[in-house]
């Protein structure tokens, strides 16, 4: 297995293991005085203000620190709209805030990325306070996906605040998206010592829980529910709540928890949206239907207003009606390309491709978005590029392999491994690995296809495959456990939709 970047991410981020995080000992920096040029006019420096009452940062508004600290607060819970906001006003209180733009960019990110923010929070780096920088750095290269400095500077705030508990938050919540999960888990456990009441922790462990290589759908419940109660006031928690429940296949749950989010806020977008999958998987296509036209109206960005499109055009496929689906992501794509949204045009180009009626129509479709995105896309950022990129190459090796054609795949599998080399991350390193695990099976390699499968987690389809191996190799424990696996991904995805179609999921 080529564990490119997992080994040298385990040597820049230690686990925090709960011992040596309660003995540690943080120590904020001193301001002391300054010795006095002369015996008549001793000078004190001015103590600088302090994230969170930690971290100093560079700006003398007390109001944009605290703009910055309530943005980091929202991005924490989830109300990522808010934190963008939030963000704004601290750059607005100081417009030489370094770490306010690049909470702006941050933030941002998921939904209609602020690259005029994010030029801005590199500008003013330099002239941030120190430990202000490190954070900046950070957020900064995993958006430019210059990820070795950014880990680096990460690694560092962690030495210099072992228990500060947003500074570890971060960092867990970034190795969850990177599917590390297992570090992740450990992080946040430890994490709870400190403050075992955090809502954040308790939402990410939920879906640790039932994200895991073996699932815990009871943990995952306890979790999101010790969040509710830690949260009460807020719309996510019922949220997670609603989305864990529709994993375990308590779609009823899943409803009620979705509609207990919207009568706290009627215009959180995701428990609209929400909605709509859970009846989409409910069989329910009318209803599913008509929740997300409403998720489209109460979308405040293009990425989310096309999301909520895509996935209502996937209902026809779940309904037998292929053809009228593809004809419904065909006036979608044209939608998209008017809105000029890279992300959104993405998602509905791929799903097209990975839905075409024929593997010949599907193979041609990806390598043209292979072309597209071997280079800069505007209004993409480099994370969301090479990712996209990653998933576009292992697609075309899985139905390469699957139909005969072991140079096609070999030759998608090539550029993985030199985007994987280029950019060291495991968004890009899991899909190559998933990528050679799918020629190997093909080539009847089994033990090295089940290395490299068990890579990605989160596809079903190599989750699917997963399973195949290990049956082939009469590993049936395995197997069973590739099979719970992929029980709890539930989700109207693309991948799912393949997955059942295939016969795979009971």
């Amino acid at each position: 297995m080529n564990r490119m970047y997992r080994s040298s991410l385990a040597l820049i981020f230690p686990v925090l293991f709960a011992a040596q995080m309660i003995r540690a000992q943080e120590h904020p920096p001193r301001m002391e005085e300054t010795k006095s040029r002369s015996a008549s006019s001793p000078r004190i420096a001015a103590a600088p203000l302090l994230l969170f009452g930690a971290i100093p940062v560079s700006t003398r508004s007390v109001e944009a620190r605290k703009f910055a600290e309530m943005s980091l607060d929202k991005y924490e819970n989830v109300l990522l709209h808010d934190a963008v906001v939030q963000a704004q006003h601290a750059t607005e209180k100081d417009p030489n805030f370094a770490l306010g733009y690049a909470l702006l960019s941050f933030a941002s990110r998921t939904g209609i990325p602020d690259g005029a923010a994010l030029e801005r929070a590199k500008v003013l780096l330099p002239h941030a306070a120190a430990d202000e920088q490190l954070l900046v750095r950070w957020m900064v290269g995993i958006q430019d996906h210059n990820l070795l400095p950014a880990i680096a500077s990460m690694n560092d705030l962690l030495k210099r605040y072992p228990k500060n508990k947003h500074v570890l938050y971060l960092v867990s919540e970034w190795l969850f998206v990177q599917q590390d999960f297992d570090r992740s888990q450990k992080m946040m456990e430890s994490l709870l010592l400190i403050d075992p009441k955090f809502p954040p922790v308790l939402n990410m462990l939920g879906y640790s829980y039932i994200q895991s290589a073996h699932p815990d759908p009871a943990k995952a419940v306890a979790y999101e529910n010790r969040y509710i109660a830690a949260d009460p006031s807020s719309p996510n928690p019922e949220d997670s709540m609603a989305e864990v429940l529709r994993y375990t296949g308590d779609d009823q749950g899943s409803l009620e928890h979705y509609s207990a989010a919207l009568q706290i806020d009627p215009t959180f977008f995701t428990s609209q949206l929400g909605l709509g999958d859970t009846l989409t998987l409910m069989g329910k296509y009318d209803d599913a239907r008509l929740e997300y036209a409403k998720a489209v109206l109460i979308s405040e960005n293009s990425r989310d207003l096309l999301h909520a499109s895509y996935q209502k055009a996937l209902v026809y496929f779940w309904e037998g009606r292929p053809e009228e689906g593809r004809s419904a992501l065909s006036n979608l794509a044209a939608e998209a390309a008017q809105k000029n949204e890279p992300n959104g045009q993405f998602e509905i180009a791929f799903g097209s491709a990975m839905l075409a009626a024929d593997f010949a129509s599907e193979l041609h479709q990806l390598r043209a978005l292979d072309e597209k995105l071997q280079n800069n896309v505007e209004g993409m950022n480099g994370s969301d590029r090479a990712g996209a990129l990653a998933n576009v190459l292992c697609e075309e090796a899985r139905v390469a392999s699957q139909h005969g054609l072991p140079d096609t795949a070999q030759e998608a599998i090539s550029k993985l491994e030199q985007l994987a080399a280029q950019t060291a991350g495991l968004l890009v390193e899991n899909p190559y690995e998933t990528a050679r695990g799918y020629l190997l099976l093909s080539q009847g390699d089994l033990t090295n296809a089940v290395d490299e499968l068990s890579a990605n987690r989160l596809s079903p389809l190599a989750v699917e495959q997963l399973g195949v191996a290990q049956r082939k190799l009469g590993n049936q424990s395995a197997a069973g456990e590739a099979a719970n696996q992929l029980k709890y991904q539930r989700a109207p995805t693309v991948e799912w939709y393949l997955a059942s179609q295939n016969g795979s999921i009971k």
